[in-house]
């Protein structure tokens, strides 16, 4: 094990990759001259080359269609997003092109592709710039949606979705590019479709994904434990498709669950994910679900107002002792 930074750990999973396969290829505004917006392709230029490594005009919509003409042709392209913010100009090509094309030609035309760049807040970018889009991909059959939470999980998780058949969608936070965590020295890789269970507990089950972990969830859970309250957390990883089992079969040994998700609430994963553990496991609650998601509004821009509209530790804290019926 060696401390990476999550920008590292992402770096490492494409080169690893690209090294075994010709085929793989990254492209994306300043990802080549720049060494990324954020750094993650840094040296990948001086390593693989200007055919390999690839800079676009700004211009979404195009580079998108390029990556998946290409995908159809036998590559296998890397698309950075410099924000998903920036996928809704080509969202055409994810959705209707980069989704369908394997259904639509009857399995004769595979697309493996990786959509990948950052997701969410990060600070006062205000609205049109801290948007969380995974349950819109979700939503879209075709797509895989993975979301990981710390440096070890991305390396992992983005090697699965390197080699993945089907196009992947892969969404990194923007704050959490700095981020040091623990990775494997030896090639691994994480199983996408596959909830991990962060910590084991018995009151409680609080299921999160992406940055909420360790921004918002763990935080929580220290405080809760100091109290006395021993809650399991469950870190989806990815969310289509969903380890529903997972969470499920935690809800029959605790009874109640909290679902922390930074994306507005209306048709957000947590809504899907409640709908699921009621079908199946309605007996074995003890108490409604509560979700804590971000406001129902555009993400503000002063800081005071970004504070009300985003999850904290405080609001998972409530919501752990109102499922707990805990009083004080």
């Amino acid at each position: 094990m060696r401390e990476l930074q999550f920008r590292e750990a992402l770096r490492e999973a494409m080169s690893e990759e690209m090294r075994k396969d010709e085929k793989i290829f990254l492209m994306g505004e300043e990802v080549a001259e720049y060494n990324g917006a954020y750094k993650v392709s840094q040296g990948m230029l001086d390593e693989f080359g200007a055919k390999r490594v690839i800079d676009t005009p700004i211009a979404e919509l195009g580079f998108a269609g390029i990556a998946v003409g290409a995908a159809m042709n036998g590559l296998k392209p890397i698309v950075e997003f410099m924000t998903f913010n920036f996928s809704l100009v080509a969202i055409d090509q994810v959705i209707n092109s980069a989704a369908k094309m394997l259904s639509m030609s009857g399995g004769q035309i595979p697309i493996p592709m990786v959509f990948r760049g950052p997701t969410g807040n990060a600070g006062q970018l205000a609205a049109q710039h801290s948007q969380n889009f995974e349950n819109w991909y979700a939503n879209c059959p075709g797509l895989k949606v993975v979301v990981p939470a710390d440096p070890a999980e991305a390396k992992g998780l983005l090697k699965s979705a390197i080699i993945d058949p089907d196009p992947v969608i892969f969404m990194e936070s923007e704050v959490m590019y700095g981020d040091k965590g623990m990775v494997p020295e030896e090639e691994y890789y994480l199983p996408i479709g596959k909830a991990r269970i962060v910590k084991e507990g018995s009151d409680v089950t609080i299921v999160t994904f992406g940055k909420m972990l360790s921004r918002v969830v763990m935080p929580a859970v220290e405080e809760l434990t100091k109290e006395g309250i021993n809650a399991e957390v469950i870190d989806l990883r990815t969310v289509r498709p969903i380890d529903y089992a997972t969470v499920i079969n935690s809800i029959k040994k605790t009874n109640r669950m909290v679902f922390v998700e930074e994306a507005w609430p209306l048709a957000s994963i947590s809504t899907e994910v409640s709908f699921r553990v009621q079908r199946e496991a309605f007996d074995y609650l003890d108490a409604p679900i509560i979700r804590i998601t971000s406001a129902d509004v555009p993400l503000p821009y002063a800081p005071t107002l970004i504070a009300e509209a985003l999850p904290n530790a405080e609001r998972v804290i409530k919501a752990v002792k109102e499922v707990l019926y805990v009083t004080k």
